[in-house]
């Protein structure tokens, strides 16, 4: 019989339109003569199943469960596909640990501790992974301006601590931007973290489990149109995205081991895609996603193509790997 496969697409956060197209990818992508496919749309307000010819039908919270033309349909596995809460901060993934029901990214506390910049960098500071100096800032802090140059100086970056796909995120240039910076982080969360500016070629390295082991897939170098990786140059269409990037050989290997060694160290399980900034010729480590993009326009999925890896053996490999 086949697996019935609950794909999980929405959220509750800005990225929500961007979580449903990588959602409806995954549900073009899985091989249907294996796997029965249900796109799950999880919005703030209502849970549901959308049939194939658009009818929703509301999923049972209680048990994860669906009923459709009578029929009570319990899933085998979910695909997480949510970017943002609750499927990339471990709240989705703790719901279905508890129903006992497999799903497709890290466990909840992976998820929860990757999705906390700052305290996923104070997590693998001890593994010696080079990061950004930084500053940590909540909203009810008084912001000092002057201790927060003297820490980071400038330009430096002021982001939303959990949030992703460049939303709450500034570069600042003077002291008197930064209240104005504060505050849009403080509009995706009440944390914030300030880091330093890291002048080097930005580069994404994918790491997923494959045939039951970690393997780093080709880097990617970011080259954006605009003052960073923002938004726009992530979705816009204001970047390019080169794979394989264009870094020597020893580099490639170099960072493609850190991120494997993140990977581990954090016991991370299914996808995962980590940034990194050459500084001063050597990787910092900026941030992970675990539920990256997987849309025609992602990272994560050019750069399995570019391994030799179909996006129908990348996503039912994900599902294999959760279900064993």
């Amino acid at each position: 019989m086949k697996k019935k496969i609950a794909i999980a697409m929405g959220g509750f956060s800005s990225e929500y339109r961007i979580s449903i197209n990588s959602g409806n990818m995954v549900y073009q992508n899985l091989d249907n003569s294996i796997y029965e496919a249900y796109r799950v749309h999880i919005s703030k307000n209502e849970w549901f199943v959308v049939a194939a010819d658009d009818t929703p039908y509301p999923i049972n919270k209680s048990d994860f469960t669906v009923k459709i033309d009578g029929e009570i349909i319990k899933f085998d596995c979910v695909f997480n596909t949510i970017h943002g809460t609750p499927g990339e901060n471990g709240l989705l993934q703790a719901y279905l640990e508890l129903l006992n029901i497999p799903q497709t990214a890290a466990d909840h506390y992976q998820s929860a501790l990757t999705f906390n910049k700052r305290d996923l960098i104070s997590v693998l500071k001890p593994y010696g992974i080079k990061c950004a100096k930084n500053f940590f800032l909540n909203k009810e802090d008084v912001l000092d301006v002057d201790v927060i140059v003297d820490t980071v100086g400038l330009p430096c970056f002021v982001k939303a601590n959990r949030a992703g796909s460049s939303f709450g995120i500034t570069k600042v240039k003077q002291k008197d931007e930064l209240y104005r910076a504060a505050q849009n982080a403080f509009q995706e969360d009440d944390e914030a973290i300030i880091e330093s500016f890291l002048d080097g070629t930005e580069v994404s390295v994918g790491v997923i489990t494959y045939n039951g082991e970690a393997l780093a897939l080709p880097v990617t170098e970011i080259v954006s149109e605009n003052e960073f990786f923002d938004y726009e140059a992530k979705y816009l269409g204001k970047s390019q995205e080169i794979t394989p990037a264009r870094i020597s050989e020893e580099d490639t290997k170099k960072v493609q081991e850190i991120a494997k060694l993140i990977y581990q160290k954090l016991k991370m399980k299914g996808f995962s895609r980590s940034e990194f900034i050459f500084h001063n010729g050597e990787p910092h480590f900026i941030e992970m996603n675990t539920t990256p993009g997987l849309s025609q326009a992602s990272i994560l999925p050019q750069q399995a193509a570019k391994a030799g890896i179909s996006l129908k053996e990348l996503y039912g490999s994900a599902i294999e790997a959760a279900l064993s």
